[in-house]
């Protein structure tokens, strides 16, 4: 194998590195790649130019709250090359524990590690919540509007809402949480406590 530095074999990698975004999120209607996708294609051609990729986490406190910092290293034994992401914890998320919110804001930022790395393009990429929130629901140039949910008691389309610890709740969560708008849900609870 010829003595190329680091960024020449990683300049030849971010070449042949084709991970097209193949998984579907059905609720918000968008295509998208995660961190397994990436790693699945980056395996046999990090080989094939003898280098080794790893990832590692680390947990730091920024301000008043928790982010877990990515580190993707790919190092030929010599040379070495490092990018990190981070992603903050959510203070608490419905139906996970503290285990489980570590874990996956882990997942988020090994996966942006990775994208910057391997330089594939996640602009458009809207794959999460975070994504959601951000944009106020905007969509990527040239990206289908998702289905709209419309409510099974006034026939009226569900709209989405952020609540007061900033997460989004796509109509599509609302109707399956639900089983109905939020104009409905609330004359509902309001019936039952004048009936109680």
């Amino acid at each position: 194998m010829e003595n190329k530095s680091i960024y020449a074999k990683l300049i030849e990698i971010q070449s042949e590195m084709k991970v097209p975004k193949n998984l579907y999120n059905k609720f918000g209607g968008f295509n998208y790649r995660n961190g397994e996708s990436i790693l699945e294609a980056a395996k046999p051609i990090c080989k094939k130019h003898g280098v080794t990729l790893y990832l590692s986490d680390e947990i730091e406190l920024i301000g008043d709250r928790f982010y877990v910092k990515a580190t993707a290293t790919l190092t030929d034994g010599k040379e070495s090359i490092e990018v990190h992401a981070y992603a903050r914890e959510e203070e608490n998320k419905k139906g996970m524990d503290a285990s489980q919110i570590t874990g996956t804001a882990s997942s988020y930022a090994r996966k942006y590690a990775l994208g910057g790395l391997f330089n594939l393009d996640d602009n458009k990429d809207a794959d999460s919540n975070e994504y959601a929130v951000i944009t106020k629901q905007e969509r990527p140039a040239g990206q289908q509007a998702p289905e709209k949910a419309i409510c099974p008691q006034c026939g009226k389309a569900i709209q989405g809402v952020t609540n007061k610890k900033g997460t989004y709740w796509s109509p599509n969560d609302i109707l399956h949480k639900y089983k109905m708008c939020g104009d409905c849900y609330k004359k509902s609870k309001s019936t039952q406590e004048v009936s109680e």
